[in-house]
Order: C-alpha cells, then structure tokens, then sequence
C-alpha cells in the first residue's frame, strides 16, 4: 500500500501542476473604487471571461488606486507587469498624443453621437494608435459628459468659472481647457474627496455618477452642467503580454470586452436622471441650463494650440470635427 502510495504521489502532483498552469491570471488595474463606472466594466468583464473560459482566464480586479495612479496603472501595462487596464482618455495624451482628440471640448453632441465615432472606424483609429505605446486598445467604455462643481458660487457662463481653482487631471489638454476658460486648474489624481472638504480645491469637473458615488454633494455646493467634454474610458491590454495569448483567447477576451464596455454605457446613461435628482435632495444647486455658446465659443481657438500641431493629431481632429457637425 505504501508503494502504491509512493506511485500515486508524483502522479497527482503532476496532475495539480498542469491545472494550476493552464489557468492565466489577469490582473487589472482601476483607479476607482467599487460601485464607479471603471469598476462596473472590470467585473462584467470579469464576469463574462471567466464564465466563457471555463477556468482559462481569472481575473483580479485591483481597484481603489492600488496599484496607483491612472497614469502609473498605464506605465505598468505599458511594462507588461499588469496585463489590462479601465483607464480615463485624458491620462493617455502623455503616451500617445492622438488620444487627446476624444477629449476636445464640445466635440460630441449627445451620447448616440459618441459611440458612432467611437465604435466606429475613428476610434479604431485611435484604438490602433495605442499600440505604438505599447497598448493593445480593445474597447471604449464611458465615464459620461462631464460637469463642473465647485463650493464658491453658480457657474451660468465662463465669467463666473473664472478664478474657480479645479481639479483636472494628468492631462495638458483638460488644464488647457480650464485655462481658456479664465478658472485654475489644478492637476491632481483621484480621490481628491479630502482636498475639497478643506478648501485646498475649489471644485473638480466629472460625470454625474462621480457625485453620487463620491459624495460630492458633502463638499460642492453648485453643479453646473456644462458637458465640457464628453470623457471616455479606454480598455487596454498589454500589448506584449496580448501578443503571447492565442487567436482564439485574443478573440475571447476582445468580444468580452466590447460586450462589458456597452453594458456599462448603458447601466451609466439610464442612471443619470435619478443622481440629478438625488444631488438635489442632497442640498446641491443644479444649473440645468448654463450658457454652453458661450462656454464653447471661449475654448474654439483650441484646435490651433501645439497640442494639436502634429500633423496625424491635427488630421484625425479635423476628420472629427467632420463627422461629428
């Protein structure tokens, strides 16, 4: 009975080790905590890869800033030492310069219109761009049109932003934005709950879902609803470690991808109207109907700023602008 024991042994352990190796770990990167939209893509991605892969993939979520800022979650994709990430567009203008034009000010009028553009062979483009950094662009999911908030005062016109100190991201194009618009912007990575509770920022300017998740009624007095920009996540993966995976498990993973990105966009749009009403019955001041001509007509001269001069940047923003009229 002990030989047979000592027979079996190597066996099983044999057996232990091939299961263990044909499972792939993934893990990826968000910057937002449990409940936010990067989140709720990551875990119907989740969801989907792990259920269709029969066990070939598991996915590790790594939120909450853990592993970072967007822009050092993008450094660690760009190395191969994390395989995916759900990351904001502005953040990507630092790798490739040709993100920035998701991000152009008023360039889309409503939510139908970006996702044309983007699911569309422009953002293919854009998609196909990253790779030259590294970045294997598989989907866009969303952050939303974002608004403006601030503790000071109502924002109706860019006259009254001026001044405002605003938290903005890693990005020259959003500081740019804020800039031409008379406020100060302030890069700065997320949270940023405890700067605004003590007066270090003024305001900060994000989808509506960031309110309600964040609790950005405790320290914002005044929304406005500006839809400044209409900000997309980019869903990436490694492009060293996508191009060690087979056909078939690129394929898997790709379709999962798109499939997670449009559940969210979804799950995100039906839920705006009931955060404009709960940020209302949480005390905030909602400026429905700020004058958008005049803030548009204030940021139009952008297109002609260096961050715009190279010449594939500036084509692909004209063929934007073209599309999107």
């Amino acid at each position: 009975m002990r030989r047979l024991s000592g027979l079996l042994s190597p066996m099983l352990v044999a057996l232990f080790a091939t299961g263990a190796a044909a499972t792939t770990k993934i893990n990826l990167g968000v910057v937002t905590k449990p409940g936010s939209a990067q989140n709720i893509v990551a875990e119907k991605f989740k969801e989907l890869v792990e259920a269709r892969s029969k066990g070939e993939f598991e996915v590790k979520i790594h939120h909450s800033a853990s592993l970072g800022n967007e822009t050092e979650i993008l450094q660690q994709i760009q190395m191969g030492t994390i395989q995916m990430g759900i990351i904001t567009s502005g953040p990507f203008d630092t790798f490739d310069p040709v993100a920035r034009v998701i991000d152009y000010p008023f360039l889309f009028k409503d939510n139908e219109q970006a996702d044309q553009i983007l699911d569309g062979p422009l953002g293919q483009e854009i998609l196909t761009s990253l790779e030259s950094s590294g970045f294997k662009g598989l989907a866009f999911s969303e952050n939303g049109f974002r608004n403006l908030t601030n503790s000071k005062r109502a924002v109706k016109t860019p006259e009254d932003a001026k001044g405002l100190k605003i938290r903005v991201m890693e990005s020259a194009l959003h500081k740019g934005i804020w800039q031409s618009l008379g406020a100060n912007p302030t890069p700065m990575p997320w949270p940023i709950y405890s700067e605004l509770e003590q007066g270090v920022i003024d305001g900060q300017e994000n989808p509506l879902w960031v309110a309600e998740v964040y609790k950005m009624y405790e320290v914002q007095k005044y929304l406005s609803m500006t839809r400044h920009v209409y900000s997309a996540h980019i869903d990436v993966a490694s492009l060293q470690w996508w191009n060690s995976l087979k056909p078939e498990e690129q394929t898997l993973l790709q379709a999962s991808m798109l499939e997670a990105a449009k559940f969210q966009r979804a799950e995100n749009r039906k839920a705006d109207a009931g955060r404009i009403a709960l940020v209302k019955d949480k005390g905030m001041q909602v400026e429905e109907h700020p004058d958008v001509a005049a803030f548009r007509a204030k940021v139009a001269g952008m297109k002609d700023m260096e961050l715009f001069k190279d010449s594939k940047v500036q084509g692909l923003l004209q063929r934007m602008m073209a599309a999107t009229r």
